[in-house]
């Protein structure tokens, strides 16, 4: 009998995860461009015009969604690089990309203006700013990224969460040399907002003079956390880096609610 109750419960597990597969909402959108933003890395920007449920969905920096080509039904999870306003302005979605060989990524880094592709609604919450305000209570926001991670920070930094009014944010950027670090050309753009970068580079070439090894490993160096009260985090890319800044920054004294991670 115990068999028998297995065999159904796998059925009925079976059933339900189609159902639930079943459920989720496709909508067609045209891509309005794909160019190579660094090695391995593609710009990919998406027209959401024709699709105000799409549009409406993303609201807050951090959100990402799953995105699928209509002969490949593997879909694959997207950060949303733009940030909300640029869906209001113009009815399109920006993404970083990389272009993973044999994934739905790398055949959508290979499509060219026009091509359609389908996308979900934006999930999840974002960045929750809203724990690491108002700014004259949280003075200081470590901000790290690594790889493609840096695709939803952009979104952050571009919507604005009153870095000027800070006294000290910084963005500790991971890549393995600069030709793999994406938006170095927004860079100027995101300073002038008051965001100080930290390029971290793990296998730089030797005419780099900045800061080398992991992010971890530069801002452990660095540290500098002058008030762990008043200081937040905010994380995005690779898991071991994620895991080993958190660590450092609760032993720190920085509260676990303080370190926003979009998923």
């Amino acid at each position: 009998m115990s068999i028998i109750r297995h065999l159904k419960r796998r059925r009925f597990t079976s059933i339900a995860a189609a159902l639930r597969q079943d459920t989720t909402v496709w909508t067609p959108a045209p891509l309005s461009s794909v160019h190579p933003a660094a090695d391995s890395l593609f710009h990919v920007t998406i027209d959401v015009s024709d699709s105000p449920d799409i549009l409406s969905s993303h609201s807050s920096a951090g959100q990402y969604l799953q995105l699928r080509l209509p002969d490949f039904a593997k879909p694959s999870f997207l950060a949303i690089a733009s940030p909300p306003s640029l869906a209001a302005a113009r009815g399109e979605f920006e993404f970083l990309v990389k272009s993973v060989p044999g994934s739905t990524a790398e055949l959508l880094c290979g499509l060219k203006k026009g091509d359609v592709v389908e996308l979900t609604p934006a999930m999840g919450r974002g960045f929750d700013i809203d724990r690491i305000s108002p700014p004259e209570d949280y003075h200081t926001v470590l901000i790290f990224a690594t790889g493609s991670g840096i695709s939803p920070i952009r979104s952050l930094i571009e919507s604005g969460f009153s870095a000027d009014k800070r006294s000290d944010v910084r963005l500790y950027y991971g890549a393995r040399n600069l030709q793999r670090m994406a938006y170095q050309d927004r860079f100027k753009d995101w300073e002038s907002t008051g965001v100080k970068i930290v390029p971290v580079l793990s296998q730089p070439d030797n005419s780099w003079t900045g800061e080398t090894g992991y992010v971890q490993a530069a801002f452990a160096r660095a540290k500098k956390i002058y008030s762990p009260q008043s200081t937040g985090a905010v994380l995005c890319g690779q898991g071991q880096m994620t895991e080993e800044v958190t660590s450092i920054l609760v032993t720190d004294g920085v509260s676990s609610e303080k370190i926003l991670k979009n998923f």
